[in-house]
């Protein structure tokens, strides 16, 4: 490789400039989305004792290096443990990237139909409903704290269910390709508790914080003032009209109807071949 430019003994090549740049273009990243946290200061101070850590091994400094590997080494499960959160974070963040994404479960049935009837049914009568619409990954641990069901979403279905005295009204519902997967689900709560200056009940709290660790829609009818909210990739909408509401669930059909087509073509070629 041609030698660009040196330090001293330090020889510097276009494969250590394209290297450095993807090392630095990361850690921003990582930073960018820790911004904010407790988590950024202990990543500024792991990046510090990583760089130092380089020093000392290019400097040839054996007793330095080796103990700071070993305070990196410590650090590094230290920091994995105790920001668990956001490091799941940036790997959803990481899922839901088109890069990413490969393939889509979801069926073209009108299911998105029967939501968006059921919600509005339920905004009328003033019935509160936290309803989670899997797009590209399962939330199976979170499914499991409620009642398994495995039914065929009906209006009548999900009406049930949130009516104030069901045994399963209270949680979210699940809903994985037109099935009810599970009622009475326990979600965690965002940290968010004010959105335009107003405070967020735990149902809205709970749709918002399921989709900002996971790659679902957030359907919650308030039992308050009987509003229509979204709630995707961490951000909360409200006071969706029914067509709003209709056209924004229509968009996990038309993200499979594409990719289907890209595997019929696929699927074609390899067959011709």
């Amino acid at each position: 490789m041609v030698e660009l430019f040196s330090f001293g003994f330090l020889k510097v090549t276009l494969i250590d400039i394209i290297d450095i740049g993807i090392v630095a273009y990361i850690i921003y990243k990582l930073y960018s989305i820790l911004k904010g946290t407790i988590g950024s200061q202990i990543f500024l101070g792991l990046i510090m004792i990583l760089l130092l850590s380089f020093v000392a091994t290019v400097a040839n400094m054996k007793a330095l290096s080796w103990l700071l590997r070993f305070i990196t080494d410590i650090w590094v499960i230290a920091f994995i443990i105790i920001f668990q959160p956001e490091l799941r974070r940036l790997l959803v963040i990481l899922a839901r990237s088109r890069f990413f994404r490969f393939s889509s479960r979801h069926s073209g049935s009108d299911y998105i139909n029967i939501i968006v009837e059921s919600a509005f049914e339920l905004a009328q009568h003033q019935h509160g409903a936290l309803m989670i619409i899997i797009k590209s990954s399962g939330i199976r641990g979170f499914a499991e704290t409620g009642e398994i069901l495995n039914a065929q979403i009906t209006k009548n279905m999900l009406r049930s269910i949130f009516y104030p005295r069901s045994p399963l009204h209270d949680g979210a519902v699940i809903i994985t390709d037109g099935i009810i997967e599970a009622a009475r689900c326990t979600l965690p709560l965002s940290a968010t508790t004010i959105v335009d200056g107003i405070g967020l009940g735990m149902r809205h709290r709970a749709g918002l914080g399921i989709s900002e660790q996971a790659d679902v829609i957030s359907v919650i009818v308030s039992e308050e003032t009987g509003s229509i909210s979204v709630a995707e990739n961490g951000v909360l909408y409200r006071g969706l009209s029914k067509e709003a509401l209709r056209d924004w669930l229509n968009k996990i059909n038309n993200q499979k109807s594409v990719k289907q087509i890209l595997r019929s073509i696929d699927h074609f070629f390899k067959k011709d071949k």
